[in-house]
């Protein structure tokens, strides 16, 4: 389903309810699931991905399809290793090519007994039911602190327990906090001491909880925000003191004109002066927001220069070589000098007459890009409903602040 945009408001109000935060949302039903406890999770997500988890937990057949959950994927295959299941975990092509070698092998030292179905290194991999003795295993935390998080959850239900020796930078590591964090919470001792993370065997403690709002869904009302002439938007569902570690978008949207005044669970978004005419930040640990800043900085006209995207190139699509072709589309050369690397110098060539903006797949190029509405009339989102993945209502929300959304008919 292709959807045709325009928003035709130069001053946006309104209050929003953010869906869940799927990351915390998949952690606590891992944490349920190893608890052997069926306490309460409040305000559970109705995303893609989290309704996948949660199937997933509640099937008892032998294959699995988790589609383009990546968290998932990652999740359930140290999950299933660690309850000793039998299971085949498959997903859509694109995860098929997304790799999983390094969880895997960490597992295979532990004593699992991971293989995989069709190409080396890659989905679907079949666990079989064998018990992890092993409590030591080094991983590169380069590549995805999904890894690390999912032999986390499971780390407390090992007979030996685990540490996890971290080799290279870690990236993302605000994701370990936050796995860290949760697991607190629920009764487990764990110790990180530079690159090395140790939980000792131990039982989750089981209490009612509540998922929190998504910051990273909050960043698609900061861009819009930004993008308006005035602005008066209450996002409810955000806590100033998240463990989330994409909350920071609050300070780094201060730099380009955008005041969070933190209320009751709410945040209100309102506008101040733009401070900076140049923009530079690593997104080492904040990779989801790249593309709400790209897109961002751009129609405001902030040249700028983004690190730490190193990872893009193996999420839902490949969303460094995504933003450079539907930047394009604006006008807009964004160049990678360096690997991870992503500058823009302040020029814009003319935009195409009628903007379609493919979105790949991915949830989140569908919700970086649909704000430039605000500047672009009739631009057309093509297979919009890819937002199910993280935020079902996104559409319904920008109708209630005015944005006119509409299906495009052939």
């Amino acid at each position: 389903m292709n959807y045709i945009l325009n928003c035709n408001n130069s001053e946006i109000n309104g209050e929003i309810v953010l869906p869940p935060s799927k990351s915390i949302n998949n952690r606590l039903l891992i944490i349920r699931a190893l608890s052997g406890k069926n306490f309460i999770i409040n305000n559970l997500s109705d995303s893609d991905d989290c309704k996948v988890m949660l199937k997933a937990l509640q099937n008892n057949e032998e294959l699995i399809d988790i589609g383009h959950a990546g968290t998932s994927m990652r999740f359930l295959t140290a999950f299933y290793a660690a309850t000793s299941q039998s299971k085949i975990i498959t997903g859509s092509e694109r995860m098929k090519n997304r790799p999983i070698h390094e969880l895997v092998d960490g597992l295979n030292q532990l004593g699992a007994n991971i293989t995989y179905v069709e190409k080396e290194r890659y989905p679907p991999v079949r666990t079989s039911g064998k018990e992890l003795t092993g409590n030591q295993l080094y991983i590169n935390g380069g590549i995805s602190s999904q890894f690390i998080t999912a032999l986390m959850l499971v780390a407390p239900s090992l007979p030996n327990g685990l540490t996890i020796h971290i080799t290279g930078k870690l990236i993302s590591s605000s994701y370990v906090l936050l796995t860290l964090q949760l697991m607190k919470s629920f009764g487990v001792d764990v110790i990180w001491e530079n690159q090395s993370i140790t939980i000792l065997p131990q039982l989750y403690r089981e209490h009612d909880c509540i998922v929190e709002g998504d910051w990273s869904a909050a960043s698609y009302w900061y861009e819009i925000a930004a993008l308006a002439e005035k602005a008066d938007i209450v996002i409810h569902g955000l806590s100033h003191n998240s463990f989330q570690g994409d909350s920071s978008l609050a300070l780094l949207f201060e730099k380009i004109g955008i005041r969070s005044k933190f209320l009751n669970n709410a945040v209100r978004l309102t506008k101040t002066v733009t401070h900076t005419r140049y923009f530079e930040f690593d997104f080492i640990n904040n990779p989801d927001l790249v593309q709400t800043f790209v897109v961002t900085l751009c129609l405001k006209n902030i040249p700028f220069r983004i690190s730490g995207a190193d990872t893009l190139r193996i999420k839902e699509t490949d969303r460094i070589a995504a933003l450079q072709t539907e930047m394009a589309k604006f006008g807009f050369n964004i160049q990678e000098p360096t690997a991870g690397v992503l500058t823009w110098d302040g020029k814009q060539v003319t935009a195409n007459k009628l903007l379609f903006i493919d979105t790949y797949k991915d949830h989140r190029m569908a919700l970086a890009f649909a704000p430039a509405a605000m500047h672009y009339k009739n631009l057309v989102i093509n297979d919009a409903m890819v937002v199910t993945k993280s935020y079902p209502n996104y559409w319904g929300d920008l109708r209630a602040v005015g944005f006119e959304v509409n299906e495009l008919f052939n």
